[in-house]
This record gives C-alpha cells, sequence and structure tokens, in this order.
C-alpha cells in the first residue's frame, strides 16, 4: 500500500533541441551575457564553422580573417568547455603568479630608520646609504614600497594631492593627437595655445587658436588664464568661423580643462 502523500507519474522525455535551435541557443546565450562585439564574432565563428563552413577551419579563418592558429585556440577551448559559450568570452590577462611583498620586518625597520633621519632624500640615496651601513644590498622596488606604505613622505598633505591627481588623471586617459586621424578640411582641427605677456608692469595672457589646414589664426588678450576666460575665446573663435570647431588641441592647461 502506497503512502497518501505519495503519487506516480510518468517520466518525460529529454527534449533534443535540433540543430537549427542548437545554435540559436549559443547566441541567445551570449546576448544574454552581453558579449562585446568581438565576443561575438567568436559565436558567430562556431556557428559558421558547424552550418556554411561544414567543418572546414580554414574557410571559418579566412571568412572572419584571422589565422588557423587563432580559430583553433577559440575551438579548443569551446569544445573542451563541453560547447559552454562563456568560455568565448574574454578573460583576465593578469598573470597567475603576482608579485607580492618580499620585505623583511628587519629591513622595513632599517628603512623606516634612514627616512625618518633623510626625510628628504630619494630612493636611489637610501639605497646607497642601506649597502654601506648594513653591508646589505636591497632593491630601490622596496623602499619605494616601504615609504609608500607608512607614507613617509617630508610634506605629506602635498603627497597626498599628487596622489588625488594621479587618480583622476587615471580616470581620464589623455587623448593623443596621434590617435587623431586628420581631415583635410578647414574647421576640423584648431591648435590652441596661451600666451604669457608682461608689458608695462602688467601681465597678461594672449589665447591663441590657429587652424591646422587654413591656418587661419585668432588671438585674444585676458587679464587672467581661468577657464572663463578660455569659455569666452571659445565662443568667440566659433563666432569668428560660423560652423562648429570638431577638435582642440592644447596642451592640458588648467584653463582649457
Amino acid at each position: 500500500m502506497r503512502k497518501p502523500d505519495s503519487f506516480y507519474f510518468f517520466k518525460r522525455k529529454p527534449i533534443v533541441p535540433t540543430s537549427r535551435d542548437k545554435y540559436e541557443l549559443w547566441k541567445e546565450v551570449a546576448d544574454f551575457w552581453g558579449f562585446t562585439t568581438r565576443e561575438g564574432l567568436r559565436v558567430e565563428g562556431m556557428v559558421f564553422y558547424y552550418t556554411v563552413a561544414k567543418e572546414n577551419a580554414a574557410l571559418t579563418a579566412k571568412h572572419f580573417g584571422i589565422s588557423r592558429k587563432t580559430f583553433h585556440k577559440w575551438f579548443n577551448r569551446f569544445k573542451g568547455s563541453k560547447y559552454d559559450v562563456k568560455c568565448l568570452a574574454d578573460q583576465s590577462k593578469a598573470p597567475c603568479h603576482k608579485r607580492t611583498w618580499e620585505i623583511i620586518l628587519t629591513q622595513e625597520e632599517r628603512i623606516r630608520r634612514l627616512r625618518s633621519k633623510y626625510p628628504h632624500y630619494g630612493k636611489r640615496e637610501l639605497k646607497a646609504l642601506y649597502d654601506k651601513e648594513y653591508r646589505e644590498e636591497i632593491s630601490t622596488w622596496k623602499i619605494g614600497r616601504v615609504i609608500r606604505k607608512h607614507k613617509f613622505y617630508p610634506d605629506k598633505q602635498k603627497a597626498e594631492k599628487i596622489a588625488r591627481k594621479r587618480a583622476r588623471a587615471r580616470q581620464k586617459p589623455k587623448k593623443r593627437i596621434t590617435q587623431l586621424v586628420k581631415e583635410g578640411r578647414p574647421c576640423f582641427l584648431f591648435h590652441i595655445d596661451t600666451i604669457v605677456v608682461y608689458w608695462n608692469g602688467l601681465k597678461r595672457y594672449i589665447l591663441t587658436g590657429v587652424d591646422h589646414v587654413s591656418k587661419l589664426g585668432y588671438a585674444r588678450m585676458y587679464k587672467n588664464k581661468s577657464s572663463r576666460s578660455a569659455a569666452d575665446f571659445l565662443y568667440r573663435l566659433r563666432y569668428l568661423v560660423n560652423q562648429p570647431v570638431e577638435n582642440l588641441q592644447t596642451d592640458h592647461g588648467s584653463e582649457f580643462a
């Protein structure tokens, strides 16, 4: 006699997706995980390999403009993971064995003493003193690590200010002029800069702008080089050329920030 809370059921046969459904599923998984364009091309390559290319690796590599070695690398990874689409995504390129803290307490204490005694000495000078006094070689990298760890700076406020400035610069990397594809038409690129002039006991700032193609030049004098002055200069330059100025090359001065 069976228990009252149990019941009988018939097991359903597993649903085996067709080839078309399988390849569409690969693309859907890629969309679900938010694959980039480059990562999505790898999924398209696997689909192309099994459908159009009829499992021809050379034809697939030629179609996508990559080497056969590159295709086989991704194909082997995809097949080895039992067709897990997530393995086609970009993986971390960080080294497996990262450099760790290699300074013992004795070395750290010696560096601390030398830095306290000579607060304005740099890493190279401290290294020479360390080698001479303790008869032991030490790298400047270790000395720098100890200085940064304990913040052994003569002016801590200035050091913190520089650290914040570098952190902001890393968040917004500068765009180099070499990255710009120059076009041969007026007002596509203007070179702007600030010139300091001393005249009759006065200090004045001349903001200049020169068109890269037509060599059209414009200049205006201001009492200071604030961002408000730079904005006024750009408004007047825009009015002068009577069309949008697409790109500006500067020396990353504070007035153009």
